[in-house]
């Protein structure tokens, strides 16, 4: 679930006097790349000349309306529906791998059926499927407290059908009484929050609140790394990752696939990541629109360069999703509950959360490629705990600013 493009925290004081111009390219012209370039390894201000408000990139990009339009409606519109079909709509609103959403609903009066689909994979950069097994875990869940919040009592049956993998989960519906929650109510406000956190620590008692979630949900655990030399260590684990996955040209190109720049791109595949869900400071988020777009190449290195200057900088703790079988789809489907679930308590807590897989895509991917693991070894050690692997990680803090809607299907184009 990482990010592409990232390039800088202006609200941390970047954006300060005196004001320095953005380098050009080889024609004289200044392009976002440039511009981003230039930001992004600490220049202090950027002027942008020549690019009026009534560019006509100002109204192609959707300077003046992020957020809004139909790509983003299903992020108002979930509590409408009291049916069946309603949990749908809260579901297609969770949290999954590089807003792939990976998931197709079959809905009845009485049940609903999810399923994976295999054409919103990640390719080599979630070689093993682990990522897309946790983001349909992560749909269930919000599709559990939906039902709930309806009225209906949720009987979860994870893999039902041993003739057909992609058939994830039946989900029973039967009457009951509406059983409201704060989880549920903050479905709507969580977010992947990609910008910096504050300096301010996350209490333990917090932590331990936000790791007790896990009732019913069997074979999966929290790890919190909160002390200096553990977030520096894991941190530096994180990095080395992000280096080592845009180096790896497969895995740069299957990220960059889920790229979405411009509105029209936006309002087409309603899915991917977008420069607004990257937490850039409105300043900068402006001028990344309006600048002519980045190449992928320049994209992986603003995405390093964030890892290592903010993600990791300003992580007030990281928390590791464990399990004793990473491989196993059932722990992944629980894992990506549990995930959510924390997810949702952080929002309810105003905490910000942003998920950070590099290290377990870079294991995956020497499984796939049948070489050595270069990060396996390494996490184990820092997971310290025999018998348990990680499956997701996750940083967490007091957020600079909120997190910014992402785009998401509708619940007519993910049923059948």
């Amino acid at each position: 679930m990482t990010a592409i493009i990232d390039p800088l925290d202006a609200d941390a004081g970047l954006l300060r006097e005196p004001a320095i111009a953005p380098p050009a390219d080889e024609t004289g012209s200044m392009t976002r790349r440039s511009m981003l370039h230039h930001v992004g390894v600490g220049a202090a201000t950027v002027i942008v000349a020549g690019i009026g408000a009534g560019s006509y990139r100002v109204f192609d990009n959707g300077v003046l309306d992020a957020g809004h339009g139909s790509a983003y409606d299903p992020w108002t519109n979930w509590r409408n529906d009291p049916t069946s079909l309603g949990t749908v709509a809260a579901a297609i609103l969770a949290a999954n791998p590089h807003n792939t959403q990976p998931w197709i609903f079959h809905v009845t009066a009485d049940t609903v059926d999810l399923f994976s689909d295999p054409s919103r994979r990640a390719g080599t950069l979630d070689a093993l499927e682990r990522e897309h097994h946790i983001g349909l875990g992560c749909a269930l869940e919000n599709l559990v407290l939906a039902a709930l919040a309806r009225g209906f009592q949720p009987d979860v049956i994870l893999l039902p059908d041993v003739t057909d993998p992609t058939h994830v989960a039946t989900v029973r519906l039967t009457a009951g009484n509406k059983v409201p929650s704060s989880l549920y109510d903050a479905i709507g406000d969580r977010h992947s929050n990609r910008g910096p956190y504050t300096a301010t620590t996350v209490p333990a008692d917090v932590l331990s609140t936000l790791g007790s979630v896990t009732a019913g949900l069997d074979g999966v655990d929290i790890r919190w790394f909160t002390t200096p030399a553990d977030r520096a260590a894991l941190g530096a684990l994180v990095i080395d990752a992000t280096q080592a996955i845009v180096d790896d040209v497969e895995q740069s190109n299957d990220s960059y696939t889920w790229l979405r720049m411009a509105r029209d791109d936006i309002d087409t595949h309603r899915d991917g990541l977008t420069l607004d869900t990257q937490g850039l400071s409105p300043v900068i988020l402006a001028l990344a629109k309006i600048l002519p777009a980045t190449s992928r190449t320049a994209g992986d290195s603003f995405w390093l360069n964030q890892t290592r200057t903010v993600h990791t900088a300003t992580a007030a703790a990281y928390g590791v999703i464990t399990v004793a079988d990473p491989a196993d789809p059932t722990l992944r489907l629980v894992g990506g509950r549990l995930l959510q679930r924390i997810h949702l308590a952080a929002t309810v807590a105003g905490l910000g959360l942003q998920h950070m897989n590099q290290i377990t895509e870079r294991v995956d991917r020497d499984t796939q490629l049948g070489q050595p693991s270069t990060f396996g070894p390494k996490m184990e050690a820092l997971v310290a705990q025999p018998g348990r692997h990680a499956l997701s990680t996750f940083r967490i803090g007091h957020p600079v600013r909120a997190g910014r809607l992402s785009p998401r299907r509708p619940v007519s184009q993910v049923t059948r």
